[in-house]
């Protein structure tokens, strides 16, 4: 028998719609995120049309998120695509801003803190925290593994993650200020030491075999985001590092997007704890912020003025973006001030950090 959809809407649809309609705005009209706040609206639209059968369990949504985002694969062959275009060499002609990368992750631990005090079970609280690591698919990969039975809370983290990253500039600019003075903003830094190819190739074999020693449950995370860097630096490998920065990132991006979308239905997103996960992620994005902005002031202190701090706000791993905030809020105060390169240390510093913490979260929790 033939059926109207208009006439199976739900309320919760109707909501989902108009926030599916919100995302691709966002995504288009304000350019935040679009490879995939287009993508994830437009699938929140087919997955609270009823009576299509796209989200049933037979349907193209269902099958994507199972077999393709529940299990991993698309947030790993994301990290890889991510390696293919991370340039490390900041991190390595500084290594000692590795710390402030790992500073930055204090919110991923502070906001875990507050989601258990608030009544989220531990697991939960995990999911969320690592939203403060500002990593979209290391907090999609982590949150699958630690409450995959739980679509709503995935989706909100999702959601959270991958919006915050998107207003970087704003959320950052305010925190920064509140912790640094107009004297420190000011501060030059000056060029930093060319790194060598022998040192590129070896660092993401070290970084892996490091990792996979002491952390086993982040290697594939980090094992990934290392194998990309590889194809990157070692110079013969050209075509599998455009290959993964560019076609397979862009179907993984879609795949993403798609399954993303799919868990945003009505009945499943339209609860009190989706706000109450997009509220302990702003926490959790702020304090990370702030904890590697703190870092930076020791550095400040350690360095004798020679250090700005604002670069240990980059620790978070918005890459290049929390860069960017720093770049920009530095020749706001003097114009010849060249910050982006000394950030991009932290920046890519937080990558590793934020996937290493979510793979021992994931070891002790999953």
């Amino acid at each position: 028998m033939f059926e109207m959809g208009i006439f199976a809407l739900t309320w919760q649809n109707v909501i989902m719609l108009a926030v599916g309609l919100l995302l691709i705005y966002l995504g288009v009209a304000k350019n935040m995120e679009p490879l995939l706040l287009g993508p994830i609206g437009f699938a929140v639209i087919l997955a609270n049309l009823p009576l299509t059968g796209i989200a049933e369990p037979s349907g193209l949504l269902n099958i994507v998120y199972s077999e393709l985002i529940a299990t991993g694969i698309v947030p790993l062959i994301i990290f890889l695509g991510i390696g293919t275009m991370t340039d490390f060499s900041p991190l390595l002609a500084n290594p000692k801003t590795f710390l402030l990368g790992a500073a930055a992750q204090l919110g991923i631990f502070l906001a875990l803190g507050l989601a258990i005090l608030i009544g989220f079970d531990l697991n939960a609280a995990a999911s969320i925290g690592i939203i403060g690591g500002a990593d979209g698919p290391t907090a999609i990969y982590a949150a699958t593994r630690l409450v995959g039975d739980r679509p709503g809370i995935i989706a909100a983290v999702t959601v959270s993650a991958y919006s915050y990253m998107a207003l970087v500039p704003i959320i950052q600019p305010p925190i920064i200020k509140a912790l640094t003075t107009k004297e420190q903003r000011k501060i030059k830094m000056g060029k930093m030491r060319k790194v060598g190819k022998l040192e590129k190739i070896v660092f993401p074999i070290g970084v892996t075999i490091i990792v996979g020693l002491i952390v086993p449950s982040a290697l594939p995370l980090v094992g990934m985001l290392m194998l990309g860097n590889l194809f990157q630096t070692s110079g013969v490998m050209d075509r599998l590092s455009k290959t993964g920065g560019n076609s397979l990132m862009d179907v993984a991006t879609i795949m993403l997007g798609l399954g993303v979308g799919f868990l945003m239905t009505g009945g499943t997103f339209i609860q009190l704890e989706t706000l109450k996960i997009l509220l302990l992620g702003v926490f959790a994005f702020a304090t990370a912020t702030a904890g590697g902005t703190l870092f930076g002031q020791i550095f400040y202190k350690l360095s004798g003025g020679k250090v700005n701090p604002m670069i240990g706000a980059a620790g978070v791993s918005a890459v290049p973006m929390a860069s960017r905030v720093v770049q920009k809020m530095g020749q706001e105060e003097e114009p010849g001030s060249h910050l982006l390169m000394h950030a991009m240390g932290p920046n890519v510093a937080g990558v590793i950090g934020s996937a290493t913490a979510a793979g021992i979260l994931i070891g002790l929790l999953g």
